[in-house]
């Protein structure tokens, strides 16, 4: 079998050089891949301006990343950041990094549009970073899949994609920065290239002059993350009075000693780990995966509208917007479907769930199409905060 390419090129039809079928069955989280013109002619539709004055909010979550080439020094310097702070910074070899862009900048959130191959809920944020010529964040690992899409400018992109490339992190700074970085391939990337990295490939980016590049990173809990916050949600269920008991207790041969039915009374006493059907499986990770790791909160109306004046107010041409960090998605539920967002479960049917799920603005047509489990869910999603109603425009 011929080895497969590292590098393809792409077109407005087919970003990823190739049908999506194939990268997911050839590429995804296998192995690495550069698009050279996957987004042809892309211009990017904020400015290093605009980032700077992003990273100034306070809601925002931005770094900078500083490196003294003389003595190998890195620095970390945390946001919200003041207007004043970003001429005062060198003109070379600094990053400015704003996560979650996309919840703040619609045109960045439309790009999302062209990972749809992918599960809208795997899709974590894209991160926007700004480099000045020769700003970096070190050589590093990042433990999820992620699009590395150039927007402006040149950027050097180094990886080592063996599957033996050692790993081990320098104990001398904070950033999580190899110790040792030997790459195999050697790429300069211009606006509209793509760089696709599945977890655990090393890489180090440099720009080659002041650019622009947006990370669409996939959300991948760990393992320790989902046993944690599935062993507390369990435990939170659970009353006071269940504990460990021993009423069969008998005289022990070594006071000391923890024996065979002292593990075995532990055994039933964490039995609900083992017996967690199906059901509760599916909607506690539901719940789970639909809480951003980070983002603003969402901001409850003093006095939300009744369904009846949101079917009024869709009828005359109004819209309900979804907010950019409320975070949907849908399962099925046995015949029907619960609908996830941000932490809630809402039970619908298939057809609701789906439309909810997937639609960003919803209109008087979506709101008919919804059964009676669907409209209820609307109305309360409207309550907490996930949707704002814009009222149509009057005529003069």
């Amino acid at each position: 079998m011929p080895a497969l390419p590292i590098e393809v090129t792409g077109s407005a039809n087919q970003p990823l050089g190739m049908a999506p079928e194939v990268f997911l069955r050839d590429y995804w989280q296998k192995r690495p891949l550069l698009i050279r013109a996957a987004f042809p002619g892309f211009v990017s539709p904020i400015t290093p301006e605009d980032l700077a004055g992003l990273a100034c909010e306070e809601a925002a979550l931005a770094r900078v990343v500083l490196h003294d080439r003389r003595r190998d020094r890195w620095e970390l310097r945390t946001g919200p950041f003041s207007e004043e702070s970003f001429p005062r910074l060198p003109k070379k070899d600094w990053t400015l990094l704003v996560q979650d862009v996309d919840k703040w900048d619609m045109d960045i959130r439309a790009l999302l549009g062209a990972f749809r191959f992918l599960p809208a809920w795997r899709v974590d944020d894209v991160m926007v970073s700004f480099a000045a010529p020769g700003g970096s964040v070190g050589a590093h690992v990042d433990q999820y899949d992620v699009f590395l899409l150039q927007a402006h400018g040149h950027r050097r992109w180094q990886i080592d994609s063996r599957p033996e490339a050692p790993r081990g992190f320098r104990p001398d700074v904070e950033l999580k920065l190899l110790s040792r970085f030997d790459p195999d391939h050697d790429w300069v990337l211009a606006p509209g290239d793509m760089l696709y990295l599945p977890p655990g490939v090393p890489h180090h980016g440099v720009a080659e002059d002041a650019c622009l590049t947006f990370s669409v990173g996939m959300r991948a809990p760990s393992q320790a993350e989902l046993m944690v916050d599935l062993a507390e949600e369990l435990a939170a269920a659970l009353p006071e009075e269940s504990r460990y008991a021993d009423p069969d207790l008998a005289l022990p041969a070594d006071p000391w000693e923890i024996d065979e039915a002292a593990f075995g009374r532990v055994r039933a006493a964490l039995r609900g780990l083992q017996d967690l059907d199906e059901t509760a499986l599916r909607r506690w990770f539901g719940r789970f995966i639909t809480q951003y790791r980070a983002a603003g909160e969402l901001g409850r109306p003093a006095r939300p509208p009744s369904l009846a004046s949101l079917e009024a107010e869709l009828a005359k041409g109004g819209q309900l917007l979804r907010h950019p960090h409320a975070r949907h998605a849908w399962a099925r539920d046995g015949q029907r479907a619960c609908l996830h967002a941000n932490g809630l479960s809402l039970p619908m049917g298939v057809a609701a769930a789906r439309r909810l799920a997937g639609a960003d603005t919803l209109v008087a047509e979506d709101l008919a199409a919804l059964d009676a489990d669907g409209r209820d869910a609307l109305e309360s999603l409207v309550a907490a905060g996930h949707y704002q109603l814009v009222k149509p425009r009057r005529r003069r």
